[in-house]
């Protein structure tokens, strides 16, 4: 700690705010910091679409494969790839956007299991977070369209925050595209009957705000009809 910093606390402890308090108020700099860096890198990247699932599936499953040839596809067809930087189909993302000789983004998060940047993503488009929700603004602001593959706690908070924030107008609208029927058959159904038919705690035509798909060649489809309509720029 050097001088400055140590008087800095010590005025803190004089109004009576803890070490605690202390260290809450530093860690202000450090959010800004990386609210900085994703805003100044990711500004300058072509329309992109992040695609979510597994960190836990390897390179010999039909989901990694799958995650490998849309992003191979949706670079064809003039998008870049965002994800969060990681294995699994994360990385089978990153690997179809490079072999396509697409933008391949990395939006990376520090976890105490030491997560490491696969080798897909383009080295100056590779950004570390600390903060899980600056990372999620990142995806929500440059993303024009979510893809979402099966996953686990990760791909699910990433999937409803979306929605939330498309269904409560606080973003601009984007498709949001879950892929394997069978996979998200279950949540679909819940959603569907107990949400929207039981509970009535969501509106009819929120059905409308994501898409239940099996193919690429759908998942593909679905993003192209939405901007033969809408702009592509960013969220918010």
């Amino acid at each position: 700690m050097n001088k400055s910093d140590k008087k800095i606390k010590i005025a803190f402890k004089q109004k009576g705010w803890n070490e605690t308090k202390t260290n809450d108020s530093w860690a202000i700099f450090k959010i800004m910091s990386e609210f900085v860096e994703g805003f100044e890198k990711l500004s300058k990247i072509k329309p992109c679409v992040s695609i979510f699932g597994s960190a836990r599936f390897t390179d010999d499953h039909p989901s990694y494969q799958l995650a490998e040839e849309i992003a191979f596809e949706l670079s064809r067809n003039g998008y870049g790839v965002i994800t969060g930087g990681g294995p699994g189909i994360m990385e089978a993302a990153n690997k179809g956007a490079q072999r396509a000789d697409g933008t391949s983004v990395g939006l990376n998060i520090d976890l105490p299991f030491e997560q490491e940047s696969n080798p897909y993503v383009d080295k100056d488009k590779n950004i570390m977070f600390d903060y899980f929700f600056v990372r999620k603004v990142m995806f929500i602001k440059y993303s024009q369209g979510f893809i979402v593959l099966p996953g686990g706690f990760g791909t699910l908070d990433e999937l409803f925050e979306a929605l939330t924030l498309i269904q409560t107008e606080k973003i601009g609208r984007f498709p949001v595209i879950m892929v394997g029927k069978e996979f998200w058959a279950g949540i679909y159904d819940w959603i569907l009957r107990t949400l929207r038919d039981e509970y009535q705690t969501i509106s009819p035509e929120d059905m409308d705000l994501f898409h239940l798909v099996d193919t690429c060649d759908e998942a593909i489809e679905k993003i192209n009809a939405f901007y033969s309509k809408y702009l592509l720029r960013p969220n918010f």
